[in-house]
Order: C-alpha cells, then structure tokens, then sequence
C-alpha cells in the first residue's frame, strides 16, 4: 500500500520545517511499502515557499504544490488529492497543533479493523493535553452534536484536522468546501455513505492562538453551521449503476 501524506500550508514559516522533519521521521506498519508527502502552499505571504525549497533539498522525495491565488483549507486540501497516487490518504495540518506521531497509531486501527475512515479525536479519552479555549470547543461540540444526531451516529469531534482515509471511499466524496468546512463535509458524505466505516482516535492536540498563527475565525463557524445542513439535509451518494 501507498500512504499519501497531505499538508495544507498557508503562512506557516514558524511551523512547516518542523512538521516536515517529525512527518519524515515517522515509522509505519508493515503493509506501507512507499509513503509521498505533499504540501500544498496555499499561496503564503510570509516565507513559507522559500523554507519549502530549503526542505525539497533535504527530503527529495517531498512534492510540493503552490496555488497561484489563496483559495482556502478545503481547496488545497482537495488539490492534494488530486496529486496523490495513495490507497491510504492521510491530512497533516501544516502547524503540527495535531502531532504526526499519531499517523502510524490510526494507520494501524484503519487495517485491524478493515475500514476506509478513521477520524481523529481530541477529546475522547486517553492522552493527557493542555487546556484548550472553552468558546472553541463548546462550538466543537456544537457542531458535533448536531452532526451525530443527524447522522444517527456517535461521535467526538468532526473538526479535528487528522484524517485517514482510504482512496476507496474518497473516490465517492466530491469535495465543495474551500475552506474549514470540508472537514464537517468529508464526515458527514462518509457517513451516508456507510456508518460502520469509520472509527475515531484519540490525539495529541497542542493548541495555539489566533496570535500564534491560529487561522480559524469566528465567522467561519456560520459557514461550517451552513455546511453541515447544506450537507445533511440536501447531498445524497450516487446511487450504484445496476447491470
């Protein structure tokens, strides 16, 4: 198998080096033969493309594609696909609030359990991490909820930026939102698609502010609210072709 690792970048001179290195470090199970990491810079302002070049010299292997304008989270993350040649196909936020050593842990759930999404989670149980902002996470779960009684399924954390998935299921997910929205809408589309195939894990989350670089703003919690009715009420999976 072959795991695509995409990383959705915009203005992370701070961060991306070091999410690289922790990326590349990793070890993964047995049944990977190759991974690819793939960084979508979504047109940054600061130096993020000339630190990406600095990082192209030392991991030859990392592919790198920079949009021509700024289009969002949810679009970069759909170039990303594109590019991709992955069965297994796994989001890697730029600023490693969410650590990639929890890759080969949700790697290893999506093969035992023979499933084609695994979602992570930043509040079930298990793994001691820092306080968090209380307006952020009541909006969380906000949305959560609405999304579980929805769906009629159990869940923790639709928003959290760690995401395996299999090219299987992707395949059967067009993908609308540009920005933060597209989590709220690869959840729910998998959902409809199949319920017993998704599972959710426990991750490292090591939040920063909005002075840090935290780009998630309060407007942008209307536009998720949107999305998850848009998605719930009106998309429906195409139906098989019968022959």
């Amino acid at each position: 198998m072959i795991l695509s690792v995409i990383i959705p970048a915009y203005n992370e001179e701070k961060y991306i080096a070091d999410t690289l290195s922790e990326v590349f470090a990793l070890s993964f199970p047995a049944a990977i033969e190759k991974t690819e990491v793939i960084v979508v810079d979504d047109c940054s302002k600061d130096r993020t493309a000339d630190i990406l070049k600095e990082q192209k010299a030392k991991y030859t292997e990392l592919i790198i594609h920079r949009n021509e304008k700024n289009l969002g989270k949810g679009a970069s993350v759909k170039k990303g696909f594109e590019l991709s040649q992955g069965n297994l196909i796994f989001i890697q936020d730029a600023d490693s609030e969410l650590s990639p050593s929890d890759i080969p842990r949700m790697l290893n759930v999506m093969l035992d359990l023979k499933i084609e999404f695994v979602n992570g989670s930043r509040y079930l149980p298990g793994i001691v991490r820092p306080v968090i902002s209380y307006k952020r996470y009541f909006a969380n779960r906000f949305f959560t909820f609405l999304v579980s009684f929805l769906s009629n399924a159990k869940l923790t954390d639709i928003a959290c930026g760690h995401k395996l998935i299999h090219r299987n299921l992707l395949e059967k997910i067009p993908i609308r939102s540009k920005r933060f929205g597209f989590e709220a809408e690869i959840m729910i589309k998998a959902l409809k698609i199949k319920k017993n195939n998704i599972a959710e894990v426990p991750v490292m989350y090591r939040p920063r502010s909005v002075r840090e670089g935290k780009k998630l703003k309060s407007s942008d919690g209307i536009k998720i609210l949107f999305t998850i009715l848009r998605y719930e009420f009106f998309w429906r999976p195409a139906k098989k072709n019968k022959s």
